[in-house]
């Protein structure tokens, strides 16, 4: 079982027409947030299926898969290190996520970062100090920064919205759309769990919010049409 036969799986799953499509969706042009990615045109289910017969890959060779230029063998090997965290015990957590922040600049689209912080940062810090999230928010780049963020629907999950007020008040000044959307989208989810905490933030930050974050009424929080709900 190695990082070559896994790539090798995938690619004979290639389809050229579907990965035109996804060079588009996901914004692959020069000066987009993807540029230069480059797709194989794979489904997500088609990559949990070979995520689960590769489930027992080393580290070592799901790392090596994170420096492919191809999107689905990087996402192929996040969604393996999912599924090897939640039958981990805490040492290797510990690894899966160290290995997760040490390669975090190849988790390098929202929809890796989407389906791989929550549990692999989020769920990892349930019991532990939080600094990180807001170091994540404070670094020059785009990913790290939607980590701090959606990392912390783990402790909205469980009742806790402190870190995602602090760190969504942090991100507040940001330019970029994809943290509005994504701050946006966890203050909803604070919203559906306590509707006063909610309130009492944006009591406080609503008119320094971008207007993706603020443009709606709270029933309707964030924007209809979010591509995160």
């Amino acid at each position: 079982m190695t990082a070559a036969r896994l790539s090798q799986a995938l690619l004979t799953l290639a389809d050229p027409a579907r990965a035109a499509l996804l060079q588009r969706f996901f914004k692959t042009g020069p000066g987009d947030y993807g540029e230069g990615d480059q797709f194989l045109g794979l489904t997500l289910p088609q990559q949990r299926t070979v995520a689960r017969e590769f489930r027992q890959l080393p580290l070592a060779e799901t790392e090596q898969l994170l420096a492919s230029p191809w999107h689905e063998v990087r996402q192929t090997a996040l969604v393996i290190w999912t599924l090897q965290f939640q039958k981990a015990g805490p040492a290797g957590r510990q690894a899966i996520h160290e290995a997760y922040l040490r390669h975090r600049r190849r988790v390098n689209n929202w929809n890796l970062v989407d389906i791989t912080c929550p549990l692999l940062v989020g769920t990892y810090l349930l019991d532990k100090d939080r600094t990180l999230l807001y170091e994540l928010a404070a670094e020059d780049h785009l990913w790290s920064q939607r980590m701090s963020i959606v990392s912390t629907l783990a402790f909205i999950r469980q009742g806790q919205f402190q870190d995602t007020f602090g760190v969504a008040e942090q991100l507040l000044s940001h330019r970029h759309d994809l943290i509005h959307k994504a701050t946006g989208w966890m203050l909803r989810e604070v919203g559906k769990r306590n509707e006063d905490a909610l309130e009492e933030f944006l009591a406080d930050y609503s008119r320094r919010m971008p207007a993706p974050c603020c443009a709606t009424p709270l029933k309707s929080w964030p924007p209809v049409g979010d591509s995160f709900s």
